[in-house]
């Protein structure tokens, strides 16, 4: 077989450097060092191998000042800190954990799933588990649940992938940006993502919980006798919220954008906002504002049904909004970097060579790249945003929908970083009890691992459709 011209064109002294400074990386974000720095780093790197740092710089300018990303998101953070002020969200969790009082042989699948429901609306998944955390713990505690199980499930849910329903979660904005690229997806809308990711994702949802409540049985049954032991030297704690009052009015305010997302977009478009109301002259703007819109619909909302709340609204949103921009626009940036640097010493050449020597790789390759990116960075949204826009040219050639890889990347992102001992979803849910992050993340690990391989399968005979 000929050597691809893409393969021949890296020069061993590129690939030693590209290859040492991806390694120091990787070291690096293991031994746990603040992963926005080591990605930036690394990208100014690569940038310098490849002789052109002004790339990166360029990069880093652009993204952080991107209304594509900045708007949406920070919008986002700010409402789901509404929600958490004036309680709504505490509402729609009791009303979905209601049902698991009576019946508890489901409460290790249902942790998982109610995680799962509320981080479509939340889409922080710190957030999710800080929210469904102070309800779901005590009932799996009473239910005699080992204090490992309890936090593995928390896990699970809160990261498996809840918020890639939600139009506006950046690993969309990410694909929808790279498809603009293209001639044929120049009016690509970002909620189309939700359409394509919603099958795969159910398989993932239910591989991945139905193995891990499997296992989780015979884990519990092992360790009964230990678990036992230390419940009995623990006080009561009722604090499970069986008196608490659900309003359901309260419960629905966390809805209130996805349903606006959902009825102005496709498939349904049964309402229109008018294009004037959100930009002026240039329209590429328009899907970002519309998704900073619903979230500022939603913040209102939930200010008028807690109107006693209400005074502190703008405070509360903008804490939000820097909450957002400090630690998920600045991941997304640093990302952006790394991901130009790895595009500028030709890996992307070399993957698209791969691809047109061995087709059927693509789509492994599209699940085993953000698995293992997200895993060592600790970021879901950072893995998509680096590596997706690396597969729509080689999916295009060979007449794989691009939206059905980007399905692919986004959900073995959330995986990875479900799996990632640095993830701050991870480092969040192993402080709730005492252990080290690896070792709850190696509950999850194998059900996780099984359930992408199942998915990508599942994607592979798909994707042409």
């Amino acid at each position: 077989m000929d050597i691809p011209r893409a393969r021949a064109d890296l020069h061993p002294m590129i690939l030693f450097f590209s290859a040492l400074i991806i390694l120091l990386a990787i070291v690096a974000i293991t031994r746990r060092h603040d992963a926005r720095l080591v990605l930036l780093l690394a990208g100014f790197g690569l940038g310098f191998v490849a002789g052109n740092p002004g790339a990166i710089l360029r990069m880093f300018l652009a993204t952080i000042s991107n209304e594509q990303f900045v708007l949406p998101i920070c919008c986002a953070v700010g409402f789901g800190y509404m929600l958490r002020h004036t309680e709504c969200d505490q509402h729609l969790v009791q009303l979905l954990v209601k049902p698991l009082r009576y019946i508890q042989f489901l409460l290790i699948p249902g942790t998982v799933l109610i995680g799962f429901m509320v981080n479509t609306p939340v889409i922080s998944q710190v957030g999710t588990a800080v929210v469904i955390g102070p309800v779901m713990m005590p009932l799996l505690r009473k239910a005699r649940i080992s204090a490992l199980t309890s936090a593995a499930a928390l896990l699970l849910g809160a990261s498996l992938g809840g918020d890639l329903l939600n139009p506006g979660t950046p690993e969309w904005r990410s694909v929808s940006q790279a498809l603009k690229k293209i001639d044929d997806y120049k009016e690509f809308d970002s909620r189309e993502c939700t359409q394509r990711v919603a099958p795969l994702l159910i398989i993932q949802v239910g591989v991945a919980t139905g193995l891990f409540w499997f296992m989780s049985l015979l884990r519990e049954r092992r360790r009964r006798l230990e678990e036992e032991k230390q419940l009995a030297n623990q006080p009561g704690d009722d604090a499970d919220g069986t008196s608490f009052q659900v309003n359901l009015t309260k419960a629905a305010v966390p809805l209130v954008p996805l349903v606006v997302l959902f009825l102005t977009g496709p498939p349904l478009n049964l309402f229109h906002v008018p294009k004037e109301w959100l930009v002026q002259g240039e329209m590429t703007a328009y899907e970002s504002r519309l998704i900073g819109a619903a979230m500022l619909l939603g913040t209102a909302t939930a200010a008028l049904v807690s109107w006693k709340s209400a005074k502190d609204t703008a405070k509360v949103f903008f804490e939000g909004a820097g909450f957002g921009f400090t630690h998920i626009i600045s991941i997304i940036v640093a990302a952006q970097c790394f991901g130009e640097g790895i595009k500028l010493i030709g890996l992307e050449g070399l993957l698209r060579a791969v691809v047109a020597d061995h087709p059927s790789l693509l789509l492994p390759i599209a699940g085993l790249l953000p698995v293992f990116f997200a895993a060592l960075s600790g970021t879901g949204f950072g893995a998509t945003q680096s590596l997706y826009e690396f597969f729509v040219q080689p999916a295009i050639g060979i007449g794989i929908n691009p939206v059905q890889v980007g399905a692919v990347v986004a959900i073995a992102a959330s995986a990875g970083r479900t799996m990632s001992p640095v993830a701050a979803i991870s480092l969040h849910c192993s402080s709730l009890i005492g252990v080290t992050p690896l070792t709850l993340v190696r509950c999850v690990a194998i059900p996780l691992i099984v359930a992408v391989v199942v998915t990508v399968g599942v994607a592979m005979l798909t994707a042409r459709n």
